[in-house]
């Protein structure tokens, strides 16, 4: 039986954690016994823990200046925010540092859940093309946001995300993010496989991201939001070489979008005419020339949300698709499929 963990913060307010939800690479996560929706975040080993508690405390006192308080609107929880500093306290405990902030399991359910056909199909069963493209909105808008108030999330990836049903995104672990304070540079530290841009990959340790390097990963968000969780740089190599992982493929540039004879992909992945000619420019910019910007996005995809550009499938009303394709695509992939009951339940869910 584990034994339950208590945390104290400077003031001395103390919390009892409750189950443990989750861990990353760094951290581990746990219900706090709290009328409110709380969670404690604790990171057992960081490479600095003097450094990791004076980064906590500036973003706890971050929490009160304009800056963010322009990024916690009161109707709608966008980012778990540290709220306050912690220590885990009693005779058996490490002395382990980490905070207290929202439960994104209030109001969102995990990002992951949005992103392909199976995950979404239990948690998400009425949602379509235009709920994941209210979620790549939602996620491009909240990282100009960020952007514009200086914050770097360096390692933006599905792990870090919750999506609600109507598509509106937030964001978690704010404590990896890269930002200044008083003048010192906080660098982010983390990165993930698959969801880091090219210019980072195999760069040494401790090199800072940049918000270019958002940029590139949230345009790999955003295309597996529109293509049924396809990673855009996923497939194998197309030359007879060995697939490796995705971060081999960006570094050598395999990518249907960029060329469509450098990877080979299964036929039953959506078609690239799936989306719509300004996001598909968009996505070639990103991953072949210069990125757009998080708020390009954001109004690209506002766009491609208004009326009229979105058209409801006659046959399935959660077939949806841009207004420029003349005829349903998830209907021709169920048929591609060979029209059997479970390709069609999947590209239901896929739409």
């Amino acid at each position: 039986m584990t034994m339950a963990l208590t945390v104290v913060s400077r003031n001395g307010r103390e919390w009892r954690l409750t189950e443990r939800i989750g861990s990353g690479s760094e951290g581990v996560v746990y219900g706090v016994d709290d009328a409110r929706p709380l969670v404690a975040k604790l990171v057992p080993d960081p490479p600095d823990p003097a450094a990791y508690r004076r980064r906590i405390a500036r973003l706890v006192r971050q929490r009160r200046e304009p800056r963010t308080v322009r990024l916690l609107p009161a109707t709608t929880v966008r980012v778990a925010w540290p709220m306050v500093g912690v220590r885990t306290a009693g005779p058996d405990a490490d002395g382990i540092d980490g905070y207290v902030m929202t439960d994104m399991r209030h109001a969102h359910r995990p990002f992951a859940h949005l992103l392909t056909p199976a995950a979404r199909r239990a948690p998400l069963p009425r949602a379509t093309w235009a709920t994941a493209l209210a979620a790549a909105r939602s996620l491009a808008r909240l990282l100009a946001d960020l952007h514009a108030e200086g914050y770097v999330v360096g390692d933006l990836k599905p792990d870090n995300l919750w999506v609600d049903d109507r598509g509106e995104v937030g964001m978690a672990d704010v404590d990896s993010w890269q930002f200044t304070d008083g003048g010192e540079l906080f660098p982010g530290r983390m990165g993930t496989t698959g969801y880091t841009a090219p210019e980072r990959i195999g760069a040494p340790a401790g090199t800072p991201p940049d918000r270019t390097s958002d940029d590139f990963v949230l345009a790999v968000l955003v295309h597996q939001l529109l293509m049924g969780g396809l990673h855009p740089f996923a497939g194998h190599p197309a030359d007879g070489s060995d697939y490796l992982s995705y971060d081999d493929n960006v570094l050598h540039g395999r990518c249907r979008l960029l060329d469509r004879t450098s990877v080979l992909l299964p036929r039953s992945v959506p078609p690239l005419d799936l989306l719509p000619r300004r996001l598909t420019d968009l996505l070639r910019a990103a991953f072949g020339g210069t990125r757009p910007t998080a708020a390009v996005w954001a109004g690209a995809l506002a766009a491609e949300s208004a009326p009229g550009r979105l058209r409801t499938c006659g046959a399935n009303a959660l077939h949806v698709h841009t207004v420029e394709r003349p005829w349903c695509p998830w209907c021709d992939l169920a048929d591609r499929a060979g029209g059997t009951e479970a390709a069609k339940t999947t590209e239901e869910n896929t739409a």
